[in-house]
């Protein structure tokens, strides 16, 4: 019913649609009519599409917009039954775009749509959606259209606005903006480097200030930037003061979720103007507490030495810090993995770490590499989700590494561990635990109670009897709702019994008086260099080598 995580390619292909609109290049007579569905949060009604764009005068497109390569498979399916009808259909997304940046020759998912009369295409449409409109209008889509070679500047494009009623579905009427893309890193996992380009490309502060009052005027003052990398936006600064501006001089309430790297709280001023303009939740790219494997693999900008320091930065300005955690790296094992865990609980003030699954995705360097080597690489897309091994690993079985990936939940997320946190919490000046108990039903719930990663879950889940994939037998009525029966009351009770549980721990640390005291070696400051604290292990099959961790430099 509602979702957690709204779409900004969804946004940006709607005001660019609009601007189509507006400038009149479809011609004379033609009105152009735009309606906006995101599957995460609603059914996509084919036969309601079809008869839509099959009436009298009327003609149409279908767009999947930003199709990654575990949706590739569910977009050819929606696209079936539109194409049967005679409708034209686009698919575009990163994996068309990774696909056509890093191979030699197309994949077979890829030709097969073409082949079906999908078109594909690669790259960004800021500057060429009205033509693509164009040969859709007169029957001319042809099967593939690359631009990648054309990556268009930012400034002064149609701001990504969804309408109220699209963002409405999301909870806590969250929506986003891309102040940036690209990055200017070379990590070999990567697919943005490869689709979105190294040359990092910005908005203007005066961009964001029109996008931030638009939304303004409808309500919606959350948002996520989508930026991969916002400390490496060019103009941040820029941009933080004039949405400071926005809050002080004009009273726009404001919040912020973005992105940032491991070495953002080297940058002069930039968390302390990020706290200024409302950013509430950071998202960090860790990724390894491992210095060799964070070297192999092009992630040499992260720095294990600093993660504490930046960590306790964050913490001081007062918001909710996420990190992102890769499992099966080449040098993993599964007791390297559960001893990193423990680092993670014990030396570093995360409130919350999301753990993914290694993954080759089309687009990114590995991905490259082990096509060219002819290694195995799973063919169902559908698992290219970041939670399942899609390749073989050096020093783990499929088994043995999902075990690893499962067992990193359940340990970080651990009751005795979510007590320590809201103590954490509460130490640092905090005077409740309340949106702690949120975020934790949301990650501790998703996993443990739905078993979806927390970045695929939301509010209530539903599911169509016909939604099936076509090569699955579809269930009779009585059995499917018998299965949503038990599936429904399951979730409603496993939330409850996770909210109550929450509750008594939050209780239980509130009440404590010493609770504002509280110290562990993850809130202890870092040393100087003439004093260094040794804690952070980097590991290497399975041994564990002591790290000297420093004082981040102000340089």
């Amino acid at each position: 019913m509602r979702s957690s995580i709204p779409s900004n390619t969804l946004a940006c292909l709607y005001t660019i649609a609009e601007a189509v609109k507006t400038s009149g290049r479809l011609g004379e007579g033609i009105d152009l009519s735009i309606d906006v569905y995101d599957e995460i949060n609603q059914r996509i009604p084919v036969e309601k599409i079809i008869r839509q764009l099959s009436a009298r005068n009327t003609s149409g497109v279908i767009c999947f917009a930003g199709v990654q390569s575990n949706q590739f498979p569910r977009a050819v399916d929606l696209a079936r039954p539109l194409r049967v009808a005679g409708l034209p259909v686009m698919i575009g997304g990163f994996h068309v775009s990774g696909c056509l940046s890093m191979l030699k020759r197309l994949p077979e998912d890829l030709t097969s749509a073409m082949d079906e009369g999908i078109t594909l295409v690669a790259g960004e449409v800021e500057a060429r959606f009205g033509e693509l409109l164009e040969d859709a209008l007169h029957g001319r889509l042809k099967p593939l259209y690359n631009f990648l070679d054309d990556l268009p500047s930012l400034e002064g494009q149609p701001m990504p606005i969804l309408p109220a009623e699209v963002i409405s579905r999301n909870v806590g009427r969250m929506t986003t903006f891309d102040a940036g893309r690209g990055c200017p890193f070379e990590c070999s996992f990567c697919t943005i480097i490869n689709v979105q380009g190294r040359k990092s490309r910005w908005r203007t502060a005066d961009d964001v200030e029109g996008i931030i009052r638009e939304n303004h005027k409808r309500g919606l003052n959350c948002y996520f930037i989508t930026d991969d990398d916002f400390a490496r936006n060019r103009n941040w600064e820029a941009i933080l003061d004039r949405i400071i501006l926005l809050r002080e001089r004009d009273k726009i309430r404001i919040s912020l979720l973005i992105q940032v790297d491991t070495a953002c709280h080297r940058l002069p001023r930039f968390i302390e103007k990020a706290a200024k303009a409302g950013c509430r939740k950071v998202f960090i790219g860790l990724e390894s507490v491992n210095r060799d494997t964070l070297k192999e693999t092009g992630k040499k900008q992260n720095n294990v030495e600093e993660y504490r320091a930046m960590l306790q930065a964050w913490r001081k300005a007062k918001a909710v810090t996420y990190a992102g955690y890769i499992i099966g790296f080449p040098n993993d094992t599964y007791e390297s993995v559960m001893q990193d865990v423990e680092v993670l609980k014990k030396e570093l003030p995360l409130d919350l770490v999301e753990f993914f699954v290694l993954t080759p995705l089309p687009g990114s360097e590995d991905h490259q590499i082990l096509v060219n080597e002819g290694a195995w690489l799973d063919p169902d897309m559908n698992k290219y989700d970041s939670e399942h091994p899609c390749a073989n690993h050096p020093k783990m079985s499929h088994e043995e590494w999902m075990r690893a990936y499962q067992h990193a939940w359940k340990s970080f997320y651990t009751f005795e561990h979510i007590e320590t946190i809201f103590r954490r919490r509460l130490a640092d000046g905090q005077r409740n635990v309340g949106k702690m108990i949120s975020q934790m039903i949301w990650f501790r719930g998703s996993i443990f109670v739905e078993g979806v990663h927390p970045l695929q879950a939301g509010f209530f889940r539903r599911k169509d009897r016909s939604e099936r994939r076509p090569s699955f037998p579809r269930e009779g009525r009585l059995v499917f709702a018998w299965r949503r029966v038990r599936e429904i009351g399951s979730s409603l009770f496993g939330v409850a019994a996770l909210y109550w549980k929450l509750y008594r721990i939050a209780r239980k640390v509130e009440r404590d008086p010493s609770v504002k005291t509280y110290r562990d070696l993850a809130l202890t400051p870092p040393e100087s260099k003439s004093h260094p604290l040794r804690v952070l292990p980097s590991i290497s099959s399975g041994t564990a080598e002591p790290l000297a961790v420093k004082e981040a430099s102000s340089k």
